[in-house]
């Protein structure tokens, strides 16, 4: 049988792209990023957002500097996000007057470890020489640039030069096929202008966002094959719930899968007063089910049938998977490799034994009318039958002795048996 490592997709090759200590590209696990939704200008709402986005596992997050109060405030939220201990590179993204913020404001252009730079949003008029003067103010920071060109906002006056030669065609190309060379075009011609201006090849990350997944995989395949720049992936405005999460891990997984994709995000529209950690968590897990990186230990669990009316283990699939969760913060540190430990909890004797098995530790909890008892499993072996109203705490007890055998904290001398 393969290996786990022979089994996952070989990335596009890239140069590593150091983003505030964080290196981008294929040399390097893909990276999960975000982006506050608060104003800017409120420093303590905005560094307490970049905080819970990097406990959620964020490694790089993305603020709005849309205005002077804006960019005034970004060195002390930097500040303030130090001082609770996070060190999280933060990201600037700019829009129509990044040129004039990133002058004016040298010590917010120092603050940050990353510019995001929309090539379509840069002025008409002066287009090159706006987008140079950002590229020029990178350079004498020695800041990495993302160049994100995005379907919603893109350089109209490159669009409506190629739609016009397209119309000229004897066979025109669909208004489609039009579009997504304007983006190509867009994001490498601005890639070209940045090397001129004087940026090295090795501090672009280039991005081309749209909003329907068909498009995302025909645009980042095309991007792909005409350059080596590493590459962000998502959609943008990729919705609410279910539908956002669906829509974002279908384009990202043929992408991912196909070694295409150096940072990632999932960009969720919250419920009214929600967070944004589910973002980052749904990003994980894209990566996780691909088998490209581990971020917490996996619990599978059976969906239910008639033979399961019983509702207790979807409540301890609940419950198991919570206190992983809330275990890791502690265990990330105490026991590394903890995020490869797969659990099982199944609900009756069809599947439940066999997928315990498979797992690292399982446990299969009788079905409606089964002998009420639960035989648990530990490295694919019968450890021990469980009975009685106990059976959660002792399987989480069983799961703490588990990890500290498997995944012994360093130096303490354990060796797993």
């Amino acid at each position: 049988m393969s290996s786990p490592e022979a089994l996952r997709p070989r990335r596009r090759p890239t140069p590593s792209v150091d983003v505030g200590g964080v290196l981008v590209g294929s040399a390097h696990p893909v990276v999960v990023q975000s982006m506050t939704n608060t104003d800017t200008a409120d420093a303590d709402a905005t560094a307490l957002q970049v905080a819970r986005l990097a406990h959620a596992g964020s490694q790089l997050v993305r603020v709005t500097v849309n205005n002077e109060a804006a960019a005034a405030a970004v060195p002390e939220i930097v500040r303030l996000v130090r001082g609770l201990g996070v060190d999280v590179p933060i990201v600037g993204d700019f829009h129509y007057n990044g040129h004039q913020l990133l002058v004016a404001y040298p010590e917010m252009a120092r603050a940050l470890a990353k510019y995001r730079i929309n090539p379509g949003n840069v002025g008409a008029k002066r287009h090159d020489e706006n987008f140079a003067t950002i590229v020029r103010v990178a350079v004498e920071n020695d800041r990495p640039v993302r160049i994100g060109v995005n379907w919603g906002s893109l350089d109209q006056q490159l669009l409506t030069t190629l739609m016009e030669e397209n119309a000229r065609l004897a066979t025109p190309r669909d208004a489609r096929d039009v579009m997504i060379e304007a983006m190509l075009q867009s994001a490498l011609r601005s890639a070209q202008l940045a090397e001129e201006t004087g940026l090295r090849h090795d501090r672009i990350i280039v991005s081309a966002k749209v909003s329907g997944v068909r498009d995302l995989v025909d645009v980042y395949r095309l991007l792909a094959a005409r350059c080596d720049y590493p590459l962000h992936l998502g959609l943008t405005e990729a919705g609410m719930a279910t539908k956002g999460i669906v829509a974002s891990t279908a384009g990202l997984a043929i992408l991912l899968n196909e070694g295409i994709g150096d940072t990632i995000r999932v960009s969720l529209t919250p419920e009214p007063g929600a967070g944004r950690e589910l973002e980052v968590e749904v990003a994980q897990q894209v990566l996780q089910s691909l088998g490209l990186r581990s971020f917490m230990p996996q619990v599978s669990a059976c969906p239910g049938c008639g033979r399961t009316t019983s509702t207790f283990f979807q409540e301890m699939a609940r419950d198991i998977q919570a206190y992983l969760r809330q275990r890791m913060p502690e265990w990330r540190t105490t026991h590394p490799g903890v995020e490869d430990l797969r659990v099982a909890v199944m609900g009756c004797v069809v599947n439940g034994p066999g997928e315990s098995k498979h797992a690292d530790i399982g446990i299969s909890l009788p079905g409606t009318f089964e002998a009420p008892v639960a035989p648990v499993f530990v490295d694919g072996k019968l450890h021990d039958t469980f009975r009685g109203d106990d059976i959660v705490a002792r399987f989480t007890a069983l799961v703490e002795e588990y990890v500290d055998r498997r995944f012994p904290t360093p130096g303490s001398g354990a060796a797993a048996g």
